[in-house]
């Protein structure tokens, strides 16, 4: 979190990370111009005695609280700071200025709807980018790709403490349970998640990976499975458990390929079963995983050859 400075609480303590702080012409530069280096900073200019400041304020500050961090509101009184409002010809009041790399770069003055102010506070947040979000889910993500599930697990869940909504990081949190072996926990987890985000990929496919590592339990030995298959191509019950038992062992691609043998022997075997666990696997994987596109590509052939 950046640190604007002191904002005034009501019992007088300075909190470092507050999102709308009152500002000075003695702080200006570092709480409005410096600061939008790195967030977008919002100046609501204000006074007392001002009606339509009194209705503008709250919900400028209630919009910007909502947006977690990506962009900032200073609250300038004009009548305490004439100096700075004179310099930035402030005429009237309320007027409200976007300050992003250190310039104004959008504002408005009177009071506006409520929806007005949301669209301008997300417009204004949108100039930062996503606040470091990304970077934060692509080194997560880095972490589960090295195996080091509890750091990813602990960074997945320092994202949710700042986005609850995001489904990237809900899955992820998910999918580093999965691999620290506590199912339960990320089932949990899963069943959960907030409804606006229930269906959303990230989710489906810790969802998918969830259920992979259930039947991974059931899963045999690999070279019984295997000389199993070789005795007889058609035990179609042998070569579905090795596809489940290569898969449990990290052989994605090797289980995708006995899925599709089996589903050219006999793609109506035990209802089905060779499709459904291939779009289980596809489903689990990134989008745009070359195992997956292969895959999907050599199955849609089988079914309209």
């Amino acid at each position: 979190m950046l640190e604007l400075g002191s904002a005034r609480t009501p019992d007088g303590a300075g909190d470092q990370t507050a999102l709308v702080i009152d500002g000075s012409e003695r702080d200006f530069m570092q709480q409005v111009v410096e600061a939008s280096r790195e967030v977008p900073v919002i100046v609501d200019f204000w006074a007392e005695w001002c009606g339509p400041c009194k209705t503008l304020g709250p919900a400028l500050e209630a919009a910007v609280k909502a947006a977690r961090g990506k962009v900032r509101m200073v609250k300038i009184d004009v009548d305490q700071n004439q100096q700075i409002a004179a310099q930035l010809r402030i005429q009237s009041i309320p007027t409200v200025y976007a300050f992003w790399q250190g310039q104004p770069v959008d504002g408005f003055q009177g009071a506006l709807p409520g929806s007005e102010i949301q669209k301008f506070v997300e417009k204004v947040a949108a100039l930062g980018g996503d606040g470091g979000l990304s970077e934060a889910l692509e080194a997560a993500e880095a972490m589960l790709a090295e195996g080091a599930a509890a750091d990813a697990a602990q960074t997945f869940a320092a994202i949710l403490g700042e986005v609850p909504d995001s489904a990237a990081a809900h899955g992820g949190l998910a999918r580093a349970h999965i691999l620290l072996g506590d199912l339960d926990r990320a089932e949990a987890l899963l069943n959960n998640a907030a409804p606006k985000i229930a269906g959303a990929p990230e989710i489906e496919a810790a969802r998918a990976q969830l259920a992979l590592a259930r039947q991974a339990a059931d899963a045999g030995p690999v070279d019984e499975l295997r000389a199993r298959v070789a005795a007889d191509p058609d035990d179609h019950r042998a070569r579905f458990d090795l596809a489940q038992a290569l898969h449990a062992g990290g052989q994605v691609e090797a289980a995708v390929e006995e899925l599709l043998e089996l589903f050219r022997r006999d793609r109506e075997w035990n209802d089905g079963a060779a499709k459904a666990q291939l779009f289980t696997i596809f489903d689990a994987l990134k989008p745009g995983d070359p195992v997956a596109t292969s895959g999907r590509r050599k199955l849609s052939s089988m079914i309209f050859a």
